[in-house]
């Protein structure tokens, strides 16, 4: 496993993720097998793995798509769902910061994690910065929709609660950003979130943002629709949705809890009677797409938006799955260049709309 560090970056088009094993609430297995299986499917992945290395080494050893694969670093700190992010701060062993700081050190590409979402972003912002010019990160996720393509792209949803005229334009760039190159949509469709699609609703720095994201919308390359409401998140009207993290965080758990309140509802309604049982066998298959359709762990992985690196965080409860889906996620960011594109983005908001020269990347294409 040693040999790996001294040509992780040197194969041509492949990608090196750094993964967080620990900090997840199924234990460092579930992170294992889900690396394992995009190992499988995917030739050009390697993996910085941190965690206790006596924990790790039979885990990896079990698995033969990770053979000569994983590189494994030493963290005997565990950062839990509990620990407050200031205590974590002060945490010099944790697997979290290690698998930071190999994104930082510039051996990996990517980190993923599905540690603590408060000690990740505090860790992520002191251990790799903020891009020039963002005022606050903030987190963006993958939304089932009814679009041709299958999900919107929301953000923030936690990363912070507050956000003013300034930070919601700079979320519709960064949104904008990361639709292209994790969804590959040319000229994506953005809309603020708001209590209604009237113009004169909502708050004043709504108002200014609408205006502000407006203005912006040509030079940046996408299509503003306006305001929408939050029935047009998993709508068609629209590919990325901005809001403030603590409008956003709330709409997200919300949508966690309907979905799984119509799948027990579902599960009830066809254990009803014999013949309910019987439809429910007819139905399998288009209840099967169904399940897929809708469950989470194969959109597992929301991308902190604004540092100097890319960080994918997966869902604290992921199972291999999900872990997987999280690890796809950052391997297709990766590719794209998209923190590269990213900070050639941002940048360019400094001198929007007068300047577009600035809003392409260094081959000419958009970012």
């Amino acid at each position: 496993m040693t040999a790996f560090s001294e040509n992780a970056k040197s194969g041509a088009g492949r990608t090196t993720i750094s993964v967080d094993a620990m900090g997840g609430d199924r234990g460092p297995a579930a992170v294992v097998a889900g690396i394992s299986h995009s190992a499988k499917k995917n030739p050009d992945i390697r993996f910085i793995l941190h965690g206790p290395k006596d924990q790790l080494e039979p885990l990896v050893a079990k698995k033969k798509p990770l053979a000569g694969r994983v590189e494994i670093r030493d963290a005997l700190g565990v950062v839990s769902m509990d620990d407050k992010p200031s205590q974590v701060m002060r945490r010099q062993d944790t697997s979290m910061r290690s698998a930071l700081d190999s994104v930082r050190n510039g051996e990996a590409d990517v980190c993923v994690s599905c540690g603590n979402t408060g000690a990740l972003m505090l860790l992520s912002v002191v251990r790799l910065r903020k891009l020039p010019g963002v005022n606050r990160p903030a987190i963006a996720v993958l939304w089932p929709s009814r679009n041709a393509h299958g999900f919107n792209i929301m953000l923030d949803v936690g990363a912070d609660i507050r956000a003013d005229e300034q930070d919601l334009l700079q979320y519709a760039l960064m949104g904008a950003s990361y639709a292209r190159n994790g969804m590959e949509l040319s000229r994506p469709r953005v809309g603020l979130l708001n209590v209604g699609t009237e113009e004169h609703k909502g708050r004043a720095e709504l108002k200014l943002a609408h205006e502000m994201i407006a203005q912006n919308a040509e030079a940046a390359h996408f299509d503003f629709v306006g305001f929408v409401e939050g029935s047009d998140i998993p709508g068609d009207v629209a590919d990325v949705i901005v809001t403030d993290g603590f409008t956003g965080n709330v709409a997200l758990k919300t949508g966690e809890g309907t979905a799984s309140l119509i799948g027990s509802l579902l599960r009830e309604a066809f254990k009803f009677s014999p013949l309910s049982r019987l439809a429910a066998v007819l139905a399998y298959t288009s209840l099967n797409r169904l399940n897929k359709r809708i469950d989470p762990r194969r959109v597992n992985g929301g991308v902190f938006l604004g540092l100097n690196g890319t960080v994918v965080k997966s869902h604290g409860g992921a199972d291999a799955t999900g872990v997987s889906a999280a690890v796809k996620l950052a391997f297709k960011l990766s590719q794209s260049g998209f923190s590269e594109k990213l900070a050639a983005r941002v940048a360019s908001a400094v001198s929007l709309p007068q300047d577009a020269a600035t809003s392409a990347d260094n081959n000419g294409t958009t970012s």
